[in-house]
Parts: structure tokens; C-alpha cells; sequence
């Protein structure tokens, strides 16, 4: 007889202890039958319709929720009809809790999926679908959206009003939009829901309203129409398409999972019917939260981390360059902001053909940790006065990071918050890819406008660039309680 080595021999234990696939079918087929006959008898005795049947639906839909939890779980079916599967939810947070050793229904992991499903207590979601932003801050603010961490889905869309819409019908959309997106971000389904997010949690969804110029004009209101929602001027690299920039209202959603995102997006659109018609929609991406061993800034398409030197909640004069202030002559803006958005296609096939070093060079900063050329890591302030041994400076005078720093720019800064996209690919064959870029701050021409006048006459990225989309908002505060976002403006 051959000689087995340890490992071999506690397999063959193992296997001589395990049950077979017979064995295992009985078992499961015994626990369900009995708990068949638990069911039946508790509705017997309670005089509850079981899942499925009209009352069991009632109930769902009272709880209002993505994720209906019935006081008792039913036991689960083998005819594989969705309604009587495990819930998406559930089997997360058992496939949480088996961590490593996985998950697998059917076979040995079948055992464990009746349990899952047997069990009176919701398996809590993953934390990246559980995670929640309000829509009303505690003791009033800025709404979610704009100091969120990046999300990984993002849909940026703009309407126009209807012909016939005032004011009061303004108004209306509005008080239905706040109350869709505060319901949405709670983890609740809105009035006839499509059901395409069921089963998920808020996965840090957040839901940001804004007006564009050409609202006030629409609904009467050109004499509370800020300075600061001007339109931007013109600029040398502009490409852009009008009807994919602008908007009477703008409206920014981003979550950590694509569905749910979706699923704000269409609930919106619906809401807006008879009120307003889409103009234009963009869709962008980040990185998944956890896909990183640390969170980290992210990385746009050309590879580059992008967002280092971002103004942070913690500096002493954040507010003050990022929201309205309380002396604003538009009081129903004072703790608002302003959104510059621009849909900028990045030449990716040229850029990709520059080597590590030249691209280095472009940016003023190294590819691999953001590091300023000067030296140090991504956070180390860069040496703008370092030269190299042949006289010349280390970070180059054409650099992106340079002409964009606050310190070539009198200390102008804006919160940059972008989206990366893919829209397929152009005729050529190149990638129609690139950044929605999206930056926030109080003032729009001390800000965006200020930097941007400056890249256009010089910057070394510029030529990697194409701008072919803008647009501008004015972003209020978040909505007091019992009002809706714009309220001050549409009713004040």
C-alpha cells in the first residue's frame, strides 16, 4: 500500500465524515418541509396571506422601502422564481460574514443558504451599500454632493422648463424633486417604483440641484439672479457644443453603485414630466471605494492622480473659498455655491505615445504617487523656485500643476470634484474619453475663470484637451426641514 502523506490522509477523513450529495438532498428537503409546516401554521394562526398573495404585497409596499423584511422569512422554494430566491441583500451580508472560506449555493454551500433564508433577522448589508448621506444635514448647510467623497457612478444631467412653466409650476418640480431624492437617499423607494435598485441599500447616494442662467428668465425672477451666474467668457481651446452645455435646471447624482444611481436618474426624469424636458446628460465613473488598499486620490484616464492640492474642509478659510458667504446680496444663495461643469475629451492615443517622463514633465508632478518634481510625496507643497543645475526649473514654467497652483493664481482655488467617461470610441478609432470636470466655489470669475484665463495662454496639458461642453449653476443650500431645495428663491 502507498504511502499517503498527511494532507491526503485528513482529506480522506474529511471525505469519510462528509455526507453524500444523497445524504445532503434529504436533509435539506426534511428542513424545508418542516419548515413549510411552521409557516403554514404560524398563518394560520396569525391569518397572514403568504408571500406573494395581495396582502403580503400591501405590506411590502407599506414599509416603503427598497428592501421589504417580512416578520417571518419564508422558507425557501426550488422552483427558482425570483420572488422566491434568497434577496440580493441577504446573500451579501452572508457572503460578509463567510469572508475567506466564500459562499456557494448549492451542494455544501446549499445547507448554508437555508440558513440564510430561514433566519428571522436581515443579513445587514455590505458597508458600501449601507453607507448613507443625508439630504437635510443636521442644522441646516450645503447639500450633499459637493464635500461627499468621490462616488464611483455618476450621471450629470440639465433640463430645460416646458413651455407654459412659471414659477408655481417651477415651485412644484421642485417640491417633487426633494421629496423623490430625499426618499431616495434614505434607501426608499419613491411612489411607483421601477423597482431597478430593490434589495439595495443608499450606497452613498446623493442627489445636488442647481439653476442656470436662463431659469430666471423662464419663471420671472431676473432681479434675484446673482452676479456670479454671469456667463463664463470664452477661451481659445473652447470646441463647444450648445446643446450639450447650460441648462434652466442641473441636476448631479452619485453613488457607490451603478443601479442605484440609475435608478435616481430615472425617478428624476420621470418627476420632471409635463414640467421639463431633458437638455443633455452625461455619465461618468470613479474607482469602486475598497479598490485600493488605502484610500487614495483618484486617478483620471490619462493616469495621473487627480485632485492632489484640493482645498479640504479642515483649512481655515475653506467656506469662504468654496460657499456663499452671509453678507451675499442674494440671500436665498448665502451658504450655496457655485458649479462650473465642462465635459473635456482627453486625446488619449497622443497622450499614451509620450513617454513616463515627458508626461511627468507636462504635468509637473510624477505619475506613479503625485509627487511634486521637487520632491516628496503627493501632499509636499511643490518647490516652484527650484532650479536645476543647467538654470532651469525643476518643475517646468508650462507645467499643469504650476499654472494652476493657488500660488500662480493670487490664491484663487475651487473644490475640484470630477467624473472620469467613456463614450465609446470616434470615427477615427479614438477613445471618446475623457473628464467631467465639475469644480466647485463662491465665486466663479475668482475661481474657475481666474485659472482657466491662465491655462489657456500656456499650458503644456492644453494640447492633450479638447473643452466641448460647459455650463454654469447656482447650487443653494440644503433644503430646511419640512421645504424644498430653491425654496427661498421660488417663494421668498
Amino acid at each position: 500500500m502507498s504511502k499517503q502523506t498527511p494532507r491526503k490522509q485528513f482529506a480522506r477523513k474529511q471525505s469519510a465524515r462528509k455526507p453524500s450529495t444523497a445524504q445532503q438532498a434529504t436533509s435539506q428537503q426534511a428542513a424545508a418541509k418542516q419548515a413549510d409546516a411552521q409557516q403554514a401554521e404560524g398563518q394560520h394562526a396569525t391569518g397572514r396571506k403568504a408571500p406573494g398573495t395581495d396582502a403580503g404585497a400591501g405590506s411590502a409596499k407599506a414599509g416603503g422601502g427598497r428592501v421589504p423584511a417580512p416578520a417571518t422569512a419564508p422558507a425557501p422554494e426550488t422552483d427558482g422564481s425570483p420572488a422566491k430566491e434568497l434577496s440580493r441583500r441577504r446573500l451579501l451580508g452572508t457572503v460578509g460574514a463567510a469572508g475567506a472560506a466564500g459562499l456557494v449555493v448549492g451542494g455544501a454551500g446549499g445547507a448554508a443558504g437555508v440558513s440564510a433564508a430561514q433566519d428571522d433577522t436581515p443579513e445587514a448589508l455590505t458597508t458600501v451599500g449601507s453607507t448613507r448621506v443625508p439630504f437635510r444635514p443636521a442644522g441646516g448647510g450645503h447639500q450633499a454632493g459637493i464635500t461627499t467623497p468621490l462616488q464611483a457612478k455618476g450621471h450629470l444631467l440639465a433640463f430645460d422648463l416646458a413651455p407654459g412653466t412659471d414659477r408655481k409650476a417651477a415651485a412644484a418640480l421642485l417640491r417633487r424633486w426633494s421629496r423623490t431624492a430625499e426618499e431616495l437617499m434614505a434607501g426608499r423607494a419613491p411612489d411607483a417604483d421601477t423597482g431597478v435598485a430593490l434589495d439595495a441599500g443608499p450606497s452613498s447616494l446623493t442627489v445636488t440641484f442647481g439653476f442656470g442662467h436662463s431659469f430666471f428668465g423662464r419663471t420671472g425672477l431676473t432681479k434675484r439672479r446673482p452676479v456670479q451666474l454671469d456667463p463664463l467668457p470664452d477661451f481659445s481651446a473652447d470646441a463647444l457644443d450648445t446643446e450639450r452645455s447650460n441648462g434652466d435646471l442641473w441636476i448631479q447624482i452619485g453613488a457607490d453603485d451603478a443601479l442605484v444611481a440609475f435608478h435616481a436618474l430615472r425617478a428624476l426624469q420621470k418627476d420632471a414630466a409635463g414640467r421639463a424636458r431633458l437638455r443633455w446628460q452625461m455619465n461618468g465613473f470613479n474607482r469602486t471605494p475598497g479598490a485600493t488598499a488605502r484610500p487614495m486620490t483618484a486617478r483620471n484616464l490619462m493616469g495621473q492622480i487627480d485632485g492632489t492640492n484640493n482645498p479640504k474642509p479642515s483649512d481655515k478659510d475653506f467656506d469662504e473659498r468654496i460657499f456663499v458667504g452671509r453678507d451675499a446680496d442674494q440671500a436665498w444663495m448665502r451658504g450655496g455655491s457655485y458649479a462650473v461643469v465642462r465635459r473635456i475629451r482627453m486625446l488619449l492615443d497622443d497622450w499614451e505615445k509620450r513617454s513616463r517622463h515627458d508626461q511627468e514633465k507636462v504635468i509637473g508632478r510624477r505619475k506613479d504617487n503625485g509627487a511634486p518634481l521637487t520632491g516628496g510625496s503627493e501632499s509636499t507643497p511643490m518647490r516652484l523656485d527650484a532650479n536645476r543645475p543647467d538654470g532651469l526649473p525643476v518643475i517646468p514654467a508650462n507645467a499643469h500643476a504650476r499654472i494652476a497652483a493657488p500660488e500662480s493664481n493670487q490664491g484663487a482655488a475651487m473644490l475640484r470634484r470630477p467624473f472620469s467617461y467613456h463614450d465609446g470610441f470616434r470615427e477615427d478609432g479614438a477613445p471618446d474619453a475623457g473628464l467631467l470636470f465639475v469644480c466647485w466655489q463662491a465665486d466663479p470669475l475668482r475661481a474657475f475663470t481666474q485659472v482657466q484665463r491662465k491655462l489657456d495662454r500656456g499650458d503644456a496639458l492644453s494640447p492633450f484637451l479638447r473643452h466641448e461642453a460647459s455650463g454654469l449653476f447656482a447650487v443653494p443650500p440644503a433644503a430646511e426641514p419640512g421645504g424644498y431645495v430653491g425654496q427661498p428663491l421660488l417663494e421668498g
